[in-house]
């Protein structure tokens, strides 16, 4: 492979395994307080955290813009403060990712946690421990085969985001061209081996990274 493939495959992955750590901590965090609270406002933070899923990436890319662009109601005032912006870079890769994948975490990680029974908890707090010691040491390990599996499909999710990604982070080459922007380019300008050896390479890394799910599901299961 070339550079320019190595490259986009490089920063797919890097891109993917910031954005999935930062799902991985949010994500379980949102997933937990769904499951385990009552609050006014829960169905509605329910449908915010699972709109990105039903929305079009490019529509979920432009209400990144509104909230990101320099004109943007967070981009504006971080241009003004720091003359700094993240469209068009490499972080805003991230953020789309992000945001794109983040509700696959929140989902399969409240039902694995809503599947722990509450009375094991019960007995943890009737023995001294706090409710963050409950979580670290009860609630998340007996979650753990759902967790992991809402982190490794998220990060399949992250990897193979197009549409957002190309809103705000557009497909300037050996700076933002992810391996699905890469295909893209590659096909729009007619170059098809390229698009051919990246979409390979790419079915091949989601290909592995589903097998892995299943591994780890059997793993621990202890099968």
């Amino acid at each position: 492979m070339n550079h320019e493939i190595w490259f986009s495959l490089l920063l797919s992955l890097k891109v993917s395994v910031l954005a999935t750590f930062i799902i991985t901590i949010v994500g379980t965090a949102v997933a937990y307080i769904l499951a385990r609270y009552d609050f006014k406002g829960k169905d509605l933070l329910d449908a915010v955290t699972t709109l990105p899923l039903v929305l079009p990436p490019s529509v979920t890319g432009y209400y990144l813009i509104i909230l990101l662009g320099r004109n943007g109601w967070i981009g504006g005032q971080l241009y003004e403060l720091t003359g700094l912006s993240v469209m068009f870079t490499w972080q805003a890769a991230v953020i789309a990712a992000v945001v794109v994948a983040m509700p696959i975490m929140i989902r399969i990680g409240r039902a694995a946690i809503e599947s722990v029974d509450q009375n094991l908890e019960i007995v943890s707090y009737s023995l001294g421990k706090s409710r963050i010691q409950t979580i670290f040491h009860i609630t998340l390990p007996l979650a753990r085969k759902g967790l992991l599996a809402g982190v490794i499909l998220s990060f399949a999710r992250a990897l193979g985001e197009f549409g957002a990604t190309l809103m705000v982070a557009g497909n300037i080459p050996g700076s933002t061209n992810t391996m699905p922007l890469a295909i893209y380019g590659a096909m729009i300008s007619g170059d098809t081996n390229t698009a051919n050896l990246l979409a390979l390479v790419l079915t091949a890394v989601s290909f592995a990274i589903i097998y892995l799910t299943f591994k780890t599901g059997r793993w621990l299961d202890g099968t």
